[in-house]
């Protein structure tokens, strides 16, 4: 059983940056892959970026390629999202979700726990 809990969401102004903690309870934490998803008003959750359980390999969405970056830190049991020119299309809810195994998954269901969401809105 993993518990994940996000923090480090708010309000920026387009071009400004924040940084996304997902702290993970659990011994088995290093087992898991980690990724982000983010859930728009009125649309779908989408994939935004993940990493392997090493940490070693991460993967991203087309829209925040250069923008965005995934970290982890194992002996904290925390992933990291830093985001940095923050556009207004931004905005939503973001989620840290964990599944079990070493590789990358970017499909919402191959994640087998999530966190429960922290809002960032990028004002425009």
């Amino acid at each position: 059983q993993v518990q994940l809990v996000e923090s480090g969401g708010g309000l920026v102004q387009a071009g400004g940056s924040l940084r996304l903690s997902c702290a993970a309870s659990g011994r088995t934490f290093n087992l898991y892959a980690m990724g982000w998803f983010r859930q728009a008003p009125g649309k779908e959750r989408e994939f935004v970026t993940a990493t392997s359980w090493s940490g070693g390999s991460t993967y991203y969405a087309d829209s925040v390629v250069g923008r965005f970056t995934i970290s982890r830190d194992r002996a904290r049991n925390t992933v990291y999202l830093q985001m940095n020119s923050l556009k207004p299309e931004d905005t939503a809810v973001y989620y840290c979700a964990a599944t079990l195994g070493p590789t990358i998954a970017t499909l919402e269901k191959l994640y087998d726990y999530w966190g429960q969401g922290t809002q960032v809105t990028v004002s425009s």
